[in-house]
């Protein structure tokens, strides 16, 4: 296993178990208060520190990168994080959320290809749909369980829909930014649009439950900086689709922490889903391409007649056309400077395109 594709299983198995800190902390914190609330204040301390680190950081962010980072947080975080809580906020669970929000691989897939120009192997297609029956294996108790509308089964499938557009509007301009002044942006952003909705619609609030503030607190390091800044890392190691089907493994993690957090049984149908959607996420990952740290092209596997080391395909490219250049001069000895005079003269002076 190589540095970077040791990079990406670790990225990816932090973002698992840090995005389902989220689901735990929404449940937690909507104890207390409504979603905005939560989320505002959320975003409030996000905010703050995020705006420390860009001061201490002082990035130069292009004005292209700063508006894709906008769009990223009305997308990934406004529109999905509001819609996700407000769903759990008004009884949906957890289980059933996850379930919603591992739909996304599917949704990914299918415009992964036109839209990023990733290729959907056949054997990724089953995988993603082995990985939905897991899911639905793991949440089919709280299924059972029903609610008074089917329509509020609309409101978190509107925040995945906001996930899928801002994954797919990341993978299609290839911001430069990094990866942590890109959570900062999107977190103070996001600071803005929730204290400026909970305001507006009187929800904002200073609970007194100190239980709340340890949600809070929960959601900030692990949720946000966690789970939202293994997102993007990913994002760049990975690409849309193998980040995507790392969902499927959250509602059983979900599932994990529940049991731990609030004595919420694990039945034996939840432990076979669990199985189905660990096979599933090895089907879609394994022989995955890695890209390079900032997110530019996959690097391509060594030439088995060369045994290079990984590199990027341009360079590759080049490497391999001085080398049949070199052979070829060797083969014919025409080619050998009959007066090297000009040639060692040469030497050290820069070529005309540089």
């Amino acid at each position: 296993m190589t540095t970077q594709q040791a990079k990406a299983v670790a990225a990816g198995a932090g973002f698992v178990v840090f995005w389902s800190c989220g689901f735990i902390g929404a449940r937690w914190g909507t104890q207390y208060t409504s979603a905005f609330d939560l989320l505002a204040w959320r975003f409030l301390v996000a905010g703050v520190l995020a705006a420390v680190v860009l001061l201490i950081r002082r990035p130069k962010i292009s004005r292209r990168d700063l508006v894709t980072q906008v769009w990223m947080a009305f997308l990934t975080q406004f529109v999905y994080l509001g819609l996700i809580f407000t769903g759990i906020d008004h009884g949906i669970t957890a289980g059933v959320t996850a379930l919603i929000g591992s739909l996304q691989p599917l949704l990914i897939a299918t415009v992964a290809g036109p839209l990023l120009g990733e290729r959907v192997s056949q054997r990724q297609w089953i995988g993603l749909v082995l990985g939905v029956a897991g899911v639905g294996l793991v949440v089919a108790d709280d299924l059972n369980a029903g609610h008074g509308s089917a329509l509020l089964f609309l409101v978190p499938l509107g925040g995945l829909l906001g996930l899928v557009i801002g994954t797919c509007l990341d993978r299609r301009r290839k911001p430069s930014t990094n990866s942590l002044d890109a959570l900062a942006v999107q977190s103070i952003v996001s600071a803005v649009l929730f204290t400026a909705l909970a305001a507006s619609t009187d929800q904002f609030t200073v609970p007194e439950e100190p239980g709340f503030y340890g949600a809070v607190v929960w959601l900030v390091l692990l949720a946000t900086g966690g789970g939202w800044g293994l997102y993007l890392v990913n994002l760049k190691l990975s690409g849309a689709t193998r980040i995507s089907s790392l969902l499927y493994l959250v509602p059983p993690t979900t599932m994990v922490f529940a049991y731990l957090m609030f004595d919420e049984t694990i039945g034996a149908l939840a432990v076979i889903g669990m199985l189905v959607c660990a096979i599933a996420v090895l089907l879609i990952r394994i022989r995955e391409q890695v890209r390079c740290g900032d997110g530019g092209t996959p690097v391509a596997g060594p030439e088995r007649s060369t045994g290079l080391a990984r590199v990027h395909r341009g360079t590759a490219s080049s490497e391999q056309q001085d080398r049949a250049a070199t052979a070829a001069r060797r083969r014919n000895p025409a080619h050998v400077l009959r007066n090297p005079g000009p040639a060692l003269r040469s030497i050290g002076r820069p070529a005309p395109d540089e």
